[in-house]
């Protein structure tokens, strides 16, 4: 399955030089706001105001993925009593695909 990571924790960024981590960041950027201006993703604003109520918790990680062609968000859920959910979305009709516990 081909997948690829377009936005990610900071925290994986001091495994590339700089100026290359940069500019694979714009470029990364520069893909998400084409997808949401030609319609074929939501912006995540517009996902988590949709997904709040089932989310369950509070949101602590967000990542877009293209996996296959299809975007996905996956959201990183902190739920009361400290369990975590992962959340795999539709970015382009903000359906829940999957939920891992």
């Amino acid at each position: 399955m081909f997948r690829r990571t377009l936005l990610a924790l900071p925290l994986l960024a001091p495994a590339l030089p700089a100026r290359a981590n940069d500019r694979r960041r714009r470029e990364e950027q520069e893909r998400v706001r084409r997808a949401i201006a030609e319609g074929r993703i939501l912006p995540l604003s517009e996902i988590l105001a949709m997904l709040r109520p089932q989310l369950g918790g509070e949101v602590i990680g967000v990542e877009l993925d293209e996996e296959d062609g299809r975007f996905v968000y996956e959201i990183k859920v902190l739920m009361r009593g400290g369990r975590r959910r992962e959340f795999e979305v539709d970015a382009a009709t903000g359906r829940i695909l999957k939920v891992d516990d």
